[in-house]
């Protein structure tokens, strides 16, 4: 049961993302905003968590708690997320956006030091749990695509505010398993940053995982581009997400056999040859087999991660060490490759893919050396 609740959480916030990520900007272009103001809007959402988030797992740090800083920052998502409904221009959009993601994106790395902390006394799997999260953002993409079809933009904000509302709800049954506080007059980010190791998994893992900025932000045109039908291309999006849900259910036994930075450098040669692959082939079968390298390219690298923070770095730390990880490679890289990637793609076109898989490579060979490494991260 405790397992299941976790699972909830999960399935909550990706439900969220599932809608907003393909469908917000419909409705934010629906509101008269033009491209350049709906990408700072988007933009802003992500490099908020780069501030708000260390603040916020400081406190979970030092008062030893994770559900209740969860269900606080839940509740002020939903009531923030309904002044969406009053805001009709570029700038109460925005203010609403970063207040709301604020609270929002500082819950995930929160989440998963609880769902971390319960595994180890719970003795279930990270990876079984987290698998959810992919599951939910696959249907409620699909459902919202269907639910849209000549229907009125508004409907979205509708949708995502739905989800929000039964994320607070599923917050207030999580687990209170608690850390051990963090000691110290410091900020519990000091020690980490302090060491080389921990920053040189943060740089390698930033440099795997922004690697899909051109995927994500080009990936569909391109497609199309060479002719690919829309059906086809969301196919091709839906493997990529099965195939990371498969790696997430047989996690455990992929970690027992190879370890956290053998999946870390395992992610980079996959993104070597996945954009490689994608930069030089369109066609079908060659993208199939591409598509299905999503589970390493993303979901190796975040395995790896999160259970090398698991494995090396203290209790009383963990949600400082997660929200680092969010801050620094889904907030700031990703944020600044994102907005890189439109420069890159309008200068090469396809062969973009060749520059990340560059990145990727950089990824894997630091990895590589921080696996030869002897990593101790304490708190003193």
């Amino acid at each position: 049961m405790t397992a299941f609740r976790l699972s909830l959480f999960y399935a909550a916030y990706f439900a969220m993302v599932g809608i907003t990520l393909p469908f917000f900007p419909v409705w934010l272009e629906a509101k008269g905003l033009e491209p350049a103001n709906i990408g700072i809007v988007i933009g802003s959402a992500t490099f908020v968590r780069v501030f708000f988030n260390p603040f916020i797992a400081h406190i979970a740090d030092r008062r030893g708690s994770r559900q209740p800083i969860i269900a606080l920052l839940a509740v002020c998502s939903f009531f923030f997320y309904a002044f969406y409904f009053v805001s009709d221009t570029f700038w109460p959009i925005l203010l609403v956006t970063i207040v709301f993601s604020c609270c929002w994106g500082a819950m995930q790395p929160l989440g998963e030091s609880l769902t971390m902390l319960t595994a180890k006394s719970a003795g279930f799997e990270y990876g079984r749990v987290r698998l959810w999260g992919s599951l939910a953002f696959i249907v409620t993409a699909i459902v919202a695509g269907r639910v849209l079809s000549d229907r009125s933009p508004d409907v979205i904000l509708i949708m995502i505010f739905g989800t929000v509302g039964f994320m607070a709800l599923v917050t207030l049954f999580l687990p209170k398993t608690r850390a051990s506080k963090a000691t110290g007059s410091g900020f519990p980010i000091a020690p980490l940053i302090r060491n080389k190791a921990f920053l040189m998994v943060l740089v390698a893992a930033a440099l795997i995982q922004s690697s899909h900025a051109v995927y994500y932000g080009f990936g569909t045109l391109h497609w199309q581009k060479a002719g690919l039908s829309d059906t086809m291309i969301g196919v091709l999006w839906a493997e990529g997400v099965v195939a990371e849900v498969i790696l997430f259910a047989v996690g455990a036994a992929v970690l027992r056999y190879s370890g956290p930075m053998r999946l870390i450098m395992l992610g980079g040669l996959a993104g070597v040859l996945r954009w490689i692959g994608t930069g030089l082939d369109d066609s079908l079968p060659v993208l199939f087999i591409l598509q299905a390298l999503h589970a390493f390219t993303f979901g190796a690298t975040h395995l790896g991660v999160i259970h090398f923070i698991n494995d090396k770095v203290p209790e009383e730390m963990s949600a400082t060490a997660l929200s680092l990880y969010s801050a620094v490679v889904m907030g700031l890289a990703m944020g600044l490759m994102v907005m890189a990637s439109g420069h890159i793609y309008g200068a090469f076109g396809g062969a973009a893919y060749f520059v990340v898989a560059g990145m990727a490579a950089c990824g894997g060979v630091l990895a590589f050396i921080v696996r030869r490494t002897n990593i101790q991260i304490s708190g003193n």
